[in-house]
């Protein structure tokens, strides 16, 4: 079987835990394998590719500004270190980048803004805003705000839903570990790398083990979990050694790691999600106008809308039906009911005078839209 190709990838997340990124020793970062994660960044940058980080790290710099002890922390001592230590973190990605020519951009998530659809669609279209500006969002889990019954816990499971959310086509977990083994390389000298995982199985799941570190919160079993995130939405996902120095460069060059493969692509999977995952909760209907800018591939914009049905919020999940009353589709809805009911008919540039605020120019978007001629309905 054939392995992908770094260079065929166009949007590419990266997962940097803090085992690799941050000396447990002294309590800072390791400046010179930044330096050599970031050339291996601008390199995929300056090709054309879309790159996003998510990056752990602020605990770990925090508790050592703040004297805190070694093992684990208390849940305010850990918000607190993750106060301190986010400060520091992005002024380090954005030095490290913006040394390349790049801007950074700092997100922090928390779990609701990747499960809520309104918070979801918010967080992704400024993703998106920025990947436009060429600048490269650091993301990072809010652990200020965080708690144990509402968090992720681990940056391997955000990564993936970050690269859902970005329609991201490769998610690469930098780990201390060149891949997934058979059985655990480091009780088991005998134990072989899996170069390529096409589908993840029950006995794919029975090799992973725990977390290797004490700051780190992720074992193999949450890039397990990763995997089956990332390739339902349609990304491939490679887990990969970071330990060296330009552990990206090295996945290009073809050293060992493991790649988990999807069969499916971003905007597919994603199109399958909207229509066959989440329950209408109202109806729009448009012209024929409409009816054939959607069917060619454009965005559905208020214009066309000529009647608004239901009782929905901003990112549900409406259908879109022709004057004759047929499904064309459905799609997550860009404004309330109430908002969509004022501006049907109006040209996109009025809608500011109307609402008394700038608004989205699409009632939905195209890439949150799914047609019943694709397959999808």
């Amino acid at each position: 079987m054939d392995l992908p190709r770094l260079d065929q990838f166009k949007r590419i997340v990266v997962k940097v835990g803090s085992s690799l990124l941050v000396d447990r020793a002294r309590g800072v970062v390791k400046r010179e394998w930044l330096e050599g994660l970031a050339d291996d960044l601008a390199a995929l940058h300056r090709r054309g590719a879309d790159v996003l980080v998510v990056s752990s790290g602020a605990v770990a710099l925090g508790r050592s500004v703040l004297g805190l002890p070694s093992g684990p922390l208390k849940l305010e001592d850990s918000q607190a270190s993750a106060a301190v230590g986010q400060i520091a973190l992005s002024r380090i990605w954005a030095e490290a980048l913006a040394e390349r020519k790049i801007v950074a951009g700092q997100i922090l998530v928390t779990f609701g803004d990747t499960e809520e659809r309104r918070r979801y669609l918010n967080a992704r279209e400024t993703l998106a805003r920025l990947m436009a500006m060429r600048a490269v969002p650091v993301i990072n889990e809010n652990d200020t705000v965080a708690t144990s019954e509402i968090r992720y816990g681990d940056n391997d499971r955000l990564a993936a839903r970050v690269a859902t959310m970005a329609s991201a086509d490769l998610l690469i977990l930098l780990s201390d570990v060149a891949g997934l083994y058979d059985a655990p390389p480091a009780q088991n000298p005998l134990a072989r790398l899996i170069p390529v995982v096409p589908r993840i199985s029950a006995e794919i799941e029975a090799m992973a083990g725990g977390a290797a570190s004490e700051l780190s919160r992720g074992g193999m079993t949450t890039k397990i979990e990763a995997g089956k995130i990332a390739t339902a939405g349609g990304a491939h996902m490679a887990i990969a050694d970071g330990q060296k120095a330009n552990p990206v460069a090295r996945i290009a060059k073809g050293e060992p790691c493991t790649w988990f493969l999807t069969p499916s692509t971003p905007v597919t999977a994603r199109k399958k999600w909207i229509a066959g995952s989440l329950a209408p909760q109202g109806v729009l209907t448009i012209d024929a106008g409409a009816a054939r800018a959607i069917i060619a591939g454009a965005s559905l914009l208020p214009a066309g809308v000529r009647a608004v049905e239901g009782d929905f919020a901003r990112g549900d999940c409406v259908i879109i039906r022709n004057s004759q009353g047929g499904e064309i589709g459905r799609g997550l809805v860009g404004y309330d009911a109430v908002r969509a009911a004022r501006i049907i008919g109006r040209n996109s540039r009025d809608i500011a005078a109307i609402l008394g605020t700038e608004g989205r120019v699409e009632m939905i978007h195209r890439d949150d839209m799914a047609l019943a001629g694709d397959g999808s309905v």
